[in-house]
């Protein structure tokens, strides 16, 4: 499923035209962003899952191209972890 097949149901679901769910959605994923970039806060959706920021401890990888060892910094990456819910809903 993309984006657009997304916002066609949950239009179809809540009843609301395609441009509110569209306007719906881009609000979820800019709060989320936001929340996640700006603050490093954790965002909570009861059942769904939880979106976090973690942080990379900084490594030694290897240029798969020369082959010379190279230091891969620290760095922030999003993760999800799937709530109770929506675990049990793929089973």
């Amino acid at each position: 499923m993309n984006k657009t097949e997304l916002i066609a149901i949950i239009a179809n679901r809540a009843d609301v035209t395609q441009r509110v769910a569209e306007d719906v959605l881009k609000a979820f994923t800019d709060t989320v962003s936001e929340t996640l970039g700006k603050r490093s806060e954790k965002v909570v959706v009861t059942g769904f899952g939880t979106f976090e920021v973690r942080n990379r401890v900084q490594r030694t990888g290897k240029n798969p191209r020369t082959g010379e060892l190279i230091t891969v910094p620290e760095q922030k990456s999003p993760a999800f972890r799937a709530g109770k819910l929506l675990k049990e809903s793929v089973k």
